[in-house]
């Protein structure tokens, strides 16, 4: 009898290291890929540009003097700001 020889871990493999079936690992696929640098800094751009436009576009309608109003029937629409004292 033949015994097999012990695997030799290294740090950082985490779960990686451990047996799993292949159904496991088929549904826990990001445990087991190691990190792309390059797609995780095109998502973090990504996700930066979209905060970013939105905060432009929330500060646009503030200068502009717009808020959203919710009418009677729950719609909602931009609405110019009104002093009463103006009128």
């Amino acid at each position: 009898m033949s015994k097999k020889p012990e695997e030799k871990y290294t740090p950082g493999d985490g779960i990686r290291s451990l047996r799993s079936s292949p159904m496991f690992r088929a549904i826990n696929y990001e445990l087991y890929v190691k990190p792309n640098n390059v797609v995780m800094a095109i998502g973090l751009i990504g996700m930066a540009g979209c905060v970013g436009y939105i905060a432009y576009m929330r500060s646009k309608y503030k200068d502009m003097g717009y808020y959203t109003a919710v009418g009677p029937d729950g719609t909602e629409t931009f609405q110019k700001k009104v002093s009463k004292w103006e009128m």
